[in-house]
């Protein structure tokens, strides 16, 4: 099984480049913001318990993320690996993240962060918000404290698998199809050891 993080600031594409490791490697997307979303949906019991906190302006609490990620596990388990998306955004998360897992006989094979300088997500992120009606976008201090932040709470994470010589920079800029192949060189050299 291989198991990816996919690392990036905003602006630096991991929802399209996500989308195209998923089709390539036949992996399951596993963004928390979707699992809570279909739990609270389905009213299971961990979708109502994240609904109540939600309702009152807190953060999800650890334990039920990642219970809704070993459903998610169990419920796959032919599944040739997984992109974690979102999550996890902190060292907690993550050595939470390292114990469900090791308990589920896997581990993360590699976490993969999209490098792409400041400007160039400030640019990006102002032609979305051009578009896309997200006003999150379409303003610069916004877009550059999201950055700040994305930095302050992401680096200990990238500290934490650093650790174990899982921690992979990729160069985010050029087209698409680019970054995809330096991706996929990556991810291809780990189904190999894999095999």
């Amino acid at each position: 099984m291989v198991n990816i993080i996919l690392f990036g600031p905003p602006g630096s594409g991991k929802g399209t480049q996500s989308a195209n490791l998923i089709n390539k490697f036949g992996l399951i997307h596993l963004s928390t913001g979707d699992l809570l979303r279909s739990e609270i949906e389905a009213k299971t019991p961990l979708g109502l318990e994240a609904k109540k906190v939600m309702d009152q302006g807190i953060l999800v609490p650890d334990e039920v993320v990642i219970g809704m990620i070993s459903s998610k596990l169990d419920a796959n388990p032919e599944a040739r690996g997984f992109i974690f998306d979102g999550f996890p955004r902190t060292t907690a998360q993550a050595e939470a993240l390292d114990k469900l897992l090791a308990l589920k006989k896997t581990s993360i094979s590699v976490v993969l962060a999209l490098e792409v300088p400041e400007h160039e997500l400030i640019s990006r992120l102002l032609g979305r918000g051009a578009t896309s009606g997200r006003p999150d976008d379409a303003n610069e201090d916004v877009i550059r404290a999201r950055i700040v932040e994305y930095h302050n709470k992401t680096a200990p994470v990238a500290d934490h698998y650093a650790k174990y010589g899982k921690f992979k920079k990729i160069k985010g800029e050029g087209s698409v199809e680019e970054i995809f192949e330096r991706l996929s060189k990556e991810i291809d050299s780990l189904v190999e050891e894999k095999v």
